[in-house]
């Protein structure tokens, strides 16, 4: 499983980055806004910090409108993917786009059926939301499980990325169930790195070595 990071703090993605386990970033309207920035500004900076996949969300409610929206965001960089809701608009907005070669994320996704009807109307990702479903005490990784396997079953290419990531035991269910991706908030990255172990244990060694031979 390949992680991007959910985000749209260039600072954030910088500190990720420069640990190199991230190939990709995902954002979002709402995480646009909160760092009040111009769309445009700071999906060019994240270009320049991840050479990967980079989710820029429409936010027209008609199909025309969001291919427009489309064709704006990749423009910005070869490496944009065209982040859709899924509605039947966004499904047919789509069809149209991968129809022209451009790359689409379908977003909102909260059922197996969902997913199927994206992948077969072209979508590049499905990214099914697993923390929404579990606030409403839904089983979210059943949902990543159902979907991993009906793609198998039929050959289908479209990956899958598990979002709405809450905590580390997601991220370890995600890779036992089979998704192609988890887009992870920075905060979240921050504590798979941490382990109470590993400080004491990192503590114990400085402490050896002090003892050896900072005190003889």
């Amino acid at each position: 499983m390949r992680f991007f990071i959910d985000t749209a703090n260039v600072d954030e993605i910088r500190k990720a980055a420069k640990m190199g386990f991230i190939c990709g970033v995902t954002t979002n309207p709402s995480l646009i806004a909160k760092e009040g920035r111009d769309f445009k500004e700071v999906i060019k900076e994240i270009t320049q910090i991840v050479d990967g996949p980079i989710s820029g969300e429409v936010i027209s409610p008609d199909a025309a409108g969001m291919i427009a929206e489309a064709h704006d965001i990749v423009k910005i960089h070869k490496n944009m993917v065209v982040k859709v809701p899924m509605t039947a608009a966004g499904l047919e907005a789509v069809h149209e786009l991968s129809k022209e070669g451009i790359k689409t994320n379908v977003t909102l996704v909260f059922s197996a059926t969902q997913a199927l009807l994206a992948a077969r109307s072209g979508a590049t990702y499905v990214s099914p939301f697993l923390g929404r479903l579990d606030d409403i005490s839904t089983d979210g990784i059943a949902l990543i499980e159902d979907i991993v396997q009906i793609f198998d079953i039929a050959g289908i290419e479209t990956q899958i990325i598990a979002a709405s990531i809450r905590h580390p035991m997601h991220i370890l269910e995600c890779a036992k169930a089979g998704a192609d991706i988890a887009t992870v908030p920075f905060k979240v990255l921050m504590q798979m790195i941490d382990n109470p172990l590993t400080k004491s244990g990192l503590e114990r060694f400085q402490k050896d070595w002090d003892n050896a031979f900072h005190n003889s």
